[in-house]
């Protein structure tokens, strides 16, 4: 069981990883004006989001939904904190799905949004990170 938390937890932070970065790079990316530097800023998103993002997403929730399987949903399931954990979840989720819009609007140079909102954006990220570890390890109700 223990082995299985902390494989959740490492994809969990791989997920993190990509969430704090991609927007960051998306703020440098909305300052550029050289081609040399928009498609480095092209290749270095794709490769964040497809080779450390997403299967990132993917593994935490194939381990998260292995432990809710496995014990935490018999031990939980009337927990309120779960469902606030499990509903944040998605709305992570949602986050990603707009990471990967604002991906494709500027690989196809269609953005129109400038660094200041990319820099807000970024900041999503840290609401959920606390607020997740905060509900998972303290259990508030």
């Amino acid at each position: 069981m223990l082995w299985l938390k902390a494989t959740h937890l490492i994809f969990m932070v791989t997920w993190f990883a990509g969430l704090f970065y991609l927007p960051r790079l998306f703020v440098y990316h909305a300052m550029s004006d050289d081609d040399i530097s928009i498609e480095r800023f092209k290749v270095m998103e794709r490769k964040l989001f497809f080779g450390i993002m997403t299967p990132g997403m993917i593994l935490t929730f194939i381990f998260g939904i292995w432990m809710l399987m496995d014990y935490a949903w018999a031990m939980y399931s009337s927990a309120g904190w779960l469902h606030v954990k499990l509903t944040l979840l998605l709305l992570m989720v949602i986050y990603h799905g707009f990471c990967a819009k604002w991906l494709m609007d500027f690989k196809y140079d269609r953005n129109t949004r400038s660094h200041v909102y990319y820099r807000w954006m970024n900041e999503i990220p840290v609401v959920f990170l606390i607020a997740i570890v905060l509900l998972a390890t303290l259990k508030p109700f």
